[in-house]
């Protein structure tokens, strides 16, 4: 199990780029050593930077403490709002991510969702019925790079699966909408809240994801 941390930015917003260059030393380094599998910032539909979701592979809150205490946007304020998610990556063939060298696009390329599943007695019962659709589904999106990564979000235990996290290939909220409308999850009442943001992957000497390139 690993943890996504899902963080949203603070009213002075002067703070990211002033530390925006120790965050991206912080993060290649995380990166590099395959304790960061992922990790892209978050902007609002008008493009302005929002927030972050960062994805790590520790074992426990402590490996979680030990990346916030040296992360700058963390320690110097630019974070406002900080979730913690226990999450784990779906195994699939994911194309490479960006590295350090390649083009790295200015505006948006990719959405990332993020998508509870019902609170009722009956969702994880709905999850379980439609979850090898759901994956037969995002193999080829995967193959292909629609989906750059995706996964659980998982409860307080890391048992039973609450939610997901996808990223992928659009660039409007309204092609992202209109893929994810397709998805088993939705067609079978999965996922009932759903939170899109916009994206550009940013490029960092990441480890292959697992199944990936």
């Amino acid at each position: 199990m690993g943890y996504a941390i899902l963080a949203f930015d603070g009213a002075d917003k002067a703070r990211r780029a002033a530390a925006m260059d120790r965050h991206r030393a912080v993060i290649s380094r995380w990166a590099e050593d395959g304790r960061m599998p992922f990790g892209t910032p978050l902007f609002t539909s008008e493009w302005e930077p929002s927030g972050s979701l960062m994805i790590l592979d520790v074992l426990d809150m402590a490996g979680v403490q030990a990346y916030l205490s040296e992360e700058p946007f963390s320690v110097e304020g630019v974070w406002g709002e900080v979730r913690i998610l226990p999450f784990r990556i779906a195994t699939l063939p994911y194309q490479r991510l960006p590295k350090p060298g390649d083009p790295v696009a200015s505006t948006r390329t990719h959405t990332v969702a993020i998508a509870y599943d019902g609170t009722d007695a009956e969702a994880p019962a709905r999850r379980q019925a439609a979850r090898a659709a759901h994956i037969a589904r995002m193999q080829p999106m995967a193959a292909d790079g629609t989906l750059a990564i995706g996964g659980a979000i998982l409860d307080e235990a890391g048992q039973s699966m609450i939610g997901s996290i996808i990223v992928t290939r659009h660039a409007m909220d309204e092609a992202a909408r209109a893929w994810i409308a397709e998805d088993p999850y939705v067609r079978g009442g999965v996922w009932r809240d759903i939170t899109l943001h916009a994206t550009r992957l940013a490029a960092l000497p990441y480890r292959p994801l697992p199944g990936g390139a």
